[in-house]
């Protein structure tokens, strides 16, 4: 016994320490996901390293002490996706006034034919934006009743897993589509102008995962996020970026995104709400996200209902009141944030200039 809780410890130790590494390969950064699956695996080995009985009882401290050490660093990484947090976002106060806007993303999974329960979540919930991810031709006439009532309407379908298609009641203008670091992976990018004259710069991404079926490595996906968040971080108007990052909201390339953009994640201090994957509880962390500027305060932030996806789809209510926002703290940024922001963008070919302005 001794002798296997030594080997499970010492492999959890490597798949700790492994991200720590600026390595790329996806089955280096691949070990961002399950942290909270690390964390429970680590207190189970030190409570099981507790409850038997050795001889050496120096060799089972060592071993407590490498096992609850990888949970205190797993700990560390998920903490601020906890209620125990402070919340990055402020919640909307009933008497604070303003535009709303409500903001669903899903990732409908191409092989799904389940585009009913689609249809009828977002007939219940009744977003302002609806952002579709994985979209191929036959879920864009699955999606065409939404029409009747999205009059504004962005179409990219694709058979690679990668179609987007962005349904909106306000009004868009400035919209395009563009292959950032890809030319098979397509974000969007466009101006949202409510019937109050708010303008809203909406970008929409869906970066490929460094995973063994599909990227070596996260070096793509990293670079996107840097070069949409260099692009929104001196825009005069609010902004949001949505969609399915391929990437969990703890991770380093996420906190860098965040630092170079100014932009705030409503799940700090509130929860993790775990998005994939929708049919193994135990693997489940959260891909699919909302950011937005300081100008918005958060009304209603949830995970909704399975619609036969891999991914729960997303739900994100914003209020805009820039004088509470204001308020908001924003990730602080380093010279090193800098230095690797540029060196993400240099193996690219990157630049932040590349990425479309909407209303510009």
């Amino acid at each position: 016994m001794l002798i296997l809780l030594t080997l499970l410890s010492s492999v959890l130790l490597l798949l700790t320490l492994a991200p720590l590494s600026h390595c790329r390969y996806w089955w280096v950064r691949v070990w961002d996901f399950p942290r909270v699956q690390l964390l429970s695996i680590a207190v189970l080995l030190a409570v099981a390293s507790s409850y038997y009985e050795f001889d050496s009882t120096l060799w089972v401290t060592c071993l407590q002490v490498i096992t609850l050490g990888c949970a205190a660093y797993q700990l560390f990484w998920i903490y601020p996706y906890t209620p125990l947090a402070r919340k990055q976002v402020e919640d909307a106060q009933p008497e604070w006034s303003g535009t709303t806007l409500k903001i669903m993303v899903s990732n409908v999974l191409t092989p799904n034919r389940h585009a009913d329960k689609l249809l009828a979540l977002v007939e219940q919930e009744k977003p302002d934006v609806l952002v579709a991810v994985e979209t191929d031709q036959w879920w864009e006439d699955q999606l065409r009743p939404l029409e009747q009532h999205y009059p504004w309407v962005i179409r990219c379908p694709q058979d690679n897993l990668y179609g987007m298609h962005v349904y909106s009641r306000i009004a868009v203008r400035d919209a395009k589509i563009q292959y950032l670091v890809d030319k098979t992976i397509p974000s969007a990018h466009l101006l949202l102008v409510t019937q109050e004259g708010l303008e809203v710069s909406l970008h929409c991404l869906h970066p490929m995962p460094p995973s063994p079926t599909e990227s070596d490595d996260s070096i793509d996906r990293d670079a996107e996020l840097v070069m949409v968040g260099k692009s929104v971080e001196q825009r005069e108007i609010p902004v949001i970026v949505t969609g399915d990052m391929n990437d969990v909201a703890w991770s380093r390339s996420t906190r860098l995104f965040l630092k170079v953009s100014g932009l705030l994640d409503p799940r700090r201090g509130r929860g993790m709400f775990s998005t994939f994957h929708a049919s193994y509880p135990f693997l489940r962390w959260p891909l699919d996200h909302v950011f937005h500027s300081k100008a918005f305060v958060l009304k209603d932030l949830r995970r909704l209902p399975s619609i036969g996806s891999d991914h729960y789809p997303f739900y994100v209510e914003l209020l805009y009141h820039p004088q509470q926002g204001a308020q908001q703290r924003k990730l602080s940024r380093t010279d090193d944030d800098e230095k690797l922001a540029k060196d993400v963008l240099n193996q690219v070919a990157g630049d932040e200039h590349h990425v479309h302005r909407p209303g510009e």
